[in-house]
């Protein structure tokens, strides 16, 4: 069992709260940069679609976990940045502009997508950006001589200093070094007085104005952040698929956004890693156990969404704070047995369901 006495402020937010965590990070970084050497290149793929969903998911974590406002349309960031990628890449920009330009734009569109979130919120707001997303998937289809329309786009390898990143492994490298560094950013953005303001807000925006925080300020610039990490994530999604379609971009995207993070573990840092983990992980468990299933079941066309849906039903019911919620409980059962109580979360749980029905 580890007690952790705290007798700063520095203390306080330390990146790393006790030696423990640098050994099991570090053995999680030392795994990751030997992926390419471990794994197939399939499962090196994969791995890499997890980076990526990982960025866009913290993005929408530092807006939804971290701030409290609710987004239905944040595909459509995911699509600015990587159209925007695309067309300067293909016009000859080296890929670092083009990736500042891309998470530029998307920040630029998110501050103009927030005004609307200083006078709605709740279940409005996510109707408007709901239908933000909506223009934007139409204007990605009509403005044919930029993004191709329909017949879509194609994207050129990314080169970095000269070295063109044909291959797997590399692009995964680049991947991993722009998923530590946005990870690291996070971090230290919510340890920083912005952060504090953002949980402020979500907790409650009556008492974060009766202390001074400026609303307008804070919400825009937490939709700004967001936007940027999500137009990251699109930029590296449309070098990593070669191709860009509208379609790619739409209103499923956006939902499985959202169940990224609900299903991760609302409110943390961990849960925008294990919810992309599962949403990538996932499919691949439906398409090994559907072959063991009868004919009526795993050969039926929604299986997939079904799956998702219940999952995402049981979170809600059972487990409000995700899979990251649910390793805490196991952690906190292992460092305290056998005097773990079964109530020990009791009053968190009850809180959650209270927080549902306002």
């Amino acid at each position: 069992m580890r007690f952790i006495f705290k007798t700063d402020y520095a203390q306080d937010i330390r990146l790393a709260k006790h030696p423990g965590q640098l050994f099991w990070y570090g053995a999680l970084m030392l795994l990751l940069l030997a992926a390419p050497w471990l794994f197939a290149e399939y499962w090196v793929a994969q791995l890499t679609f997890v980076l990526i969903y990982a960025i866009a998911g913290l993005g929408l974590m530092l807006l939804a976990g971290f701030t409290g406002l609710f987004s239905l349309g944040h595909a459509a960031f995911l699509g600015v940045g990587a159209y925007t990628q695309a067309v300067l890449t293909n016009a000859g920009l080296p890929f670092p502009l083009a990736l500042a330009c891309a998470a530029g734009l998307s920040a630029a569109v998110g501050f103009i997508v927030g005004l609307p979130a200083l006078r709605v919120k709740g279940i409005y707001l996510g109707m408007a950006t709901l239908a933000f997303g909506f223009i934007v998937e139409e204007v990605f289809s009509r403005w044919e001589s930029v993004t191709g329309g329909n017949a879509g786009l194609q994207v050129k390898a990314p080169e970095l200093f000269g070295w063109t990143l044909t291959d797997g492994g590399g692009f995964y490298f680049l991947c991993l070094v722009i998923t530590v560094a946005s990870t690291l950013g996070i971090l230290n953005l919510l340890r920083s007085p912005t952060g504090r303001a953002f949980v402020a807000i979500r907790d409650s925006e009556i008492s974060a104005q009766s202390m001074g925080i400026h609303l307008a300020r804070y919400k825009t610039l937490s939709f700004a952040l967001s936007a940027a990490l999500a137009g990251v994530a699109g930029a590296l999604y449309a070098h990593k698929l070669r191709f860009l379609s509208p379609d790619q971009f739409g209103i499923l995207q956006s939902i499985d956004l959202l169940l990224m993070i609900v299903i991760g573990g609302l409110g943390s840092v961990h849960g925008a890693f294990l919810g992309a983990l599962f949403l990538i992980s996932m499919p691949q468990v439906i398409a090994l156990t559907k072959d063991h299933l009868p004919a009526a079941i795993g050969q039926a066309p929604g299986l997939q969404s079904a799956v998702y849906g219940m999952v995402l039903v049981a979170f809600v019911l059972f487990e409000p704070l995700g899979l990251y919620g649910r390793w805490l409980k196991i952690r906190t059962y292992l460092q305290l047995f056998p005097f773990y109580r079964k109530g020990l979360f009791k009053r968190q749980k009850t809180f959650q369901k209270s927080d549902r029905l306002k």
